[in-house]
């Protein structure tokens, strides 16, 4: 199936990924645009938004010898039941990618921005110490710093925390997760996005 885009035909080479929401405009998740046609053709999108149109093509009717064609939104709102309140804030699986994005591949201990070969998970509050592995316990670190911390505290390291961590809520672990946003997607997310998110920078 032959894919246009509007108003930017480059965006189909990328094929970007299609934010879905509820009913009442949640962010839910990303889905690839086969799994938007499906929404489209079984009649499940409640309303769409943005400013990017995908037209995909079919084949062409042996009875009217016309070419199938859908068309899908950047942003849906799926049908069916709303996502509960509490889904926005609900936590998001930890990873080094996101971890990473969420403090903008900036380390924790010396301020350098860095690769992503050259940066490592580091626990505040050390595993050996009880420290666990989670977003509130987790901070990018260069592999210097990681190394020079060792098992210690911040404090016991006498090596001074720059930034805190923090949660990501689901509008961005969205932007976390996703490398190719168009810029109506974004600008749509960053509307939920919590006030400490360095998203907003």
């Amino acid at each position: 199936m032959r894919t246009a885009a509007e108003p930017r035909p480059s965006y189909v080479e990328r094929r970007p990924l299609i934010l879905t929401l509820d009913m009442h405009g949640q962010p839910h998740r990303w889905v690839n645009w086969q799994h938007a046609l499906f929404y489209y053709s079984k009649n499940l999108v409640a309303w769409d938004a943005g400013e990017h149109r995908f037209t995909f093509y079919g084949g062409m009717s042996r009875l009217t010898g016309t070419r199938s064609m859908l068309t899908a939104n950047s942003i849906i709102a799926i049908k069916g039941k709303a996502l509960p309140a509490r889904s926005l804030i609900q936590v998001p699986p930890l990873s080094n990618r996101e971890l990473f994005h969420r403090d903008r591949h900036i380390c924790a201990y010396c301020g350098d921005e860095y690769s992503v070969q050259k940066l490592t998970r580091d626990h505040v509050v050390p595993v050996s110490h009880g420290g666990q592995d989670t977003w509130m316990n987790v901070v990018t670190a260069c592999r210097h710093c990681n190394q020079r911390k060792a098992g210690r505290t911040p404090e016991q390291a006498h090596m001074l925390l720059l930034y805190a961590p923090y949660v990501p809520n689901k509008a961005e672990y969205l932007i976390l997760s996703n490398r190719n946003i168009l810029a109506d997607q974004m600008e749509f997310l960053a509307r939920h996005l919590p006030t400490q998110s360095r998203c907003r920078a």
